[in-house]
């Protein structure tokens, strides 16, 4: 029996894609509630994509202090008070909390603060944080619980030895040494941040290069970087197993190899937190690595409930779980929808170099039996890139060939460098258009910016460059 409220959407979890749902769908005049057992904005506000940004931000600004003299700027060297970054970083988020707050508010969603699990005939039961129960009944339910971070056997999170991205987020002081396994987005984010602040990094990753999923000649640049400030690189090893000891832990991986370390990051990726989420009666389906499983519009076996975000398996990136909610809710409000595209999403990762890329590297077209075409653009010849002192890096396009030999659709846009997760939305837009060199190398780029590299890269790629050949 309902003892609680009809809602016209039920959200179960108020991350990204839970509380765009509840936005989106309120801007649309419809009743919503949502069930967090947490705070609203969930892992990517609280302990993931913004905490993250923050402390990057902070290494941003130690190297350019670090590196002021070179501009004539007189400054001594820097030192760091990470609780001081950290309480900013607080701050940031509490702002950004209380704002999406009142906006849900504004929009009339009501949150239930709690733990939702998903009966059948859409009641959702919430069991709050002081053991009470009560039931509400949704039209449709949209389950967007999102995920923990992955660990490995024989590395128990103690928040001493080893750790998660939730426990870094919140020290107060850094080590003075890290092995961080796995050398994934957040692996490297986290390896390129604590290098920057003076911690002595190791990065051990299984696979055979750093970033898996970025073309080749992104992957080398930012391993080239990361080695000139110090970073240890290890690809293709294992590891075993940790054994705390008084100056630290001992990590084994390899063949017999180990390094001393204060501390361990656990980056191995991120689950889908599906445990008990829904009840057999409920007639969803989870696969047996925990997503739920669902079709190209988002809906799980049970007819009128959705799955959205880290909860499935698609990118676990906040704006792919934001493109989710749209497209459930239009679905919900019988409005036109279209599937997303998950292999033309953009991607964004803040280490320094940054990276940012969309749609197919050079090796998975070829893989697909493409002929392709490609120009690379150093933004060692990019005078805005020379004025701010940040060359590393380039921008790669990668072109199908057409019969006459001439570059034709866009098939990726891979950068590395400064500033390019701010750079990527024109190339997004070309690829996800199929437009093609032609097609946008009469648009004018503005001098001296970086994104001059992506339109001198595509013009080489109509045959006459100017910059490059």
């Amino acid at each position: 029996m309902v003892t609680g409220s009809e809602f016209d959407v039920v959200v179960i979890g108020g991350g990204p894609g839970g509380y765009a749902t509840s936005l989106y769908a309120g801007a649309a005049g419809l009743k919503v509630a949502v069930v967090e057992k947490d705070k609203v904005g969930g892992t990517c506000l609280h302990r993931g994509c913004i905490p993250a940004k923050e402390f990057l931000e902070t290494a941003a600004v130690f190297r350019t202090v670090a590196g002021a003299k070179e501009f004539g700027v007189q400054a001594s060297q820097p030192a760091v008070e990470f609780a001081v970054s950290q309480d900013r970083k607080q701050k940031v988020v509490d702002q950004l909390h209380r704002g999406l707050s009142g906006l849900m508010k504004q929009r009339k969603n009501v949150t239930f603060p709690g733990t939702g699990r998903l009966l059948g005939d859409h009641v959702v039961e919430v069991t709050a944080p002081d053991g009470s129960r009560e039931q509400l009944q949704g039209r449709h339910v949209v389950l967007a619980s999102g995920s923990v971070p992955r660990t490995l056997l024989g590395f128990d999170v103690d928040g001493k030895y080893v750790m998660t991205s939730d426990e870094v987020l919140s020290l107060s002081e850094l080590p003075g040494s890290v092995a961080v396994i796995g050398g994934g987005a957040i692996g490297c984010e986290f390896a390129s941040m604590m290098a920057d602040l003076g911690v002595q990094v190791t990065i051990l990753e299984a696979l055979p290069k750093l970033l898996p999923g970025c073309d080749e000649d992104v992957t080398e640049v930012v391993v080239r970087a990361f080695k000139r400030r110090g970073i240890t690189v290890r690809t293709g090893v294992a590891v075993q197993g940790h054994e705390p000891g008084e100056s630290g832990t001992t990590v084994r991986f390899g063949e017999g190899e180990q390094v001393v370390v204060d501390t361990v990051i656990m980056s191995i990726g991120r689950r889908p937190l599906s445990d008990g989420l829904v009840s057999p009666e409920s007639g969803v389906a989870v696969d047996e690595r925990g997503h739920v499983t669902v079709n190209e519009w988002m809906e799980t076996s049970a007819p009128g409930v959705y799955a959205i975000g880290d909860l499935v398996a698609t990118p676990q990136l906040a704006h792919v779980g934001f493109a989710e909610a749209i497209l459930v809710v239009k679905q919900i409000l019988g409005e036109p929808a279209v599937p997303l595209d998950y292999g033309a999403v953009p991607w964004g990762i803040y280490c320094h170099p940054e990276v940012a890329f969309v749609g197919m590297t050079e090796r998975d077209a070829v893989d697909k039996g493409l002929e392709v075409v490609s120009k690379k653009d150093p933004f060692g010849g990019n005078s805005r890139a020379r004025i701010l002192g940040e060359t590393d890096g380039m921008v790669k396009v990668i072109c199908e060939r057409r019969p006459d030999g001439r570059a034709g659709r866009l098939l990726g846009v891979h950068m590395v460098g400064p500033w390019v997760t701010e750079q990527l939305g024109q190339a997004y837009l070309s690829v996800n258009w199929e437009a093609t060199p032609d097609d946008i190398a009469p648009f004018i780029q503005p001098h001296p910016t970086l994104s001059e590299s992506f339109g001198e890269t595509v013009i080489a790629l109509t045959g006459r460059g100017l910059h490059i050949g």
